[in-house]
């Protein structure tokens, strides 16, 4: 798995959570450069060909969306295609991490909302099966 592939599709899932709702708050693109820094550069080791840690990518992509104004359920929709396209490289530790960050930008701006529970309930859904998957692999 291409690991800048990976954090632009974790960008898509954030994207995806805090423009369901039809808004980007101010503190949710806070809490977005809280997640990457504190939570995703700590724990990935690789980088680009220059140098910069594969997490920033998930900024990177959500800054781009957001700038675009992308569907959001376009946005999820590609995670999950990634996710279950690379279902072989996703593990457990991997699918807390994506629940754990999607419910912590949900939370950032008047805690979490009706469809932003439904989409981190149907997040946890797809990202289950594909661990259950691979388990049975296994």
């Amino acid at each position: 798995m291409i690991y800048s592939e990976f954090y632009s599709e974790v960008g898509k899932l954030l994207y995806a959570i805090a423009d369901i709702d039809g808004f980007i708050s101010p503190q949710e693109k806070k809490k977005l450069q809280e997640i990457v820094r504190r939570e995703l550069v700590p724990i990935e080791k690789h980088g680009d060909e220059y140098g910069t840690d594969a997490a920033f990518y998930a900024e990177t992509e959500f800054n781009i969306l957001d700038e675009n104004s992308s569907d959001p359920e376009t946005a999820f929709e590609s995670f999950i295609d990634f996710v279950e396209e690379h279902h072989t490289a996703f593990d457990e530790k991997m699918k807390n991490v994506c629940i754990r960050v999607a419910k912590e930008l949900a939370y950032a701006y008047r805690g979490t909302n009706k469809k932003e529970k439904m989409l981190i309930d149907k997040l946890k859904e797809k990202l289950e099966k594909v661990v259950v998957k691979n388990n049975n692999q296994i």
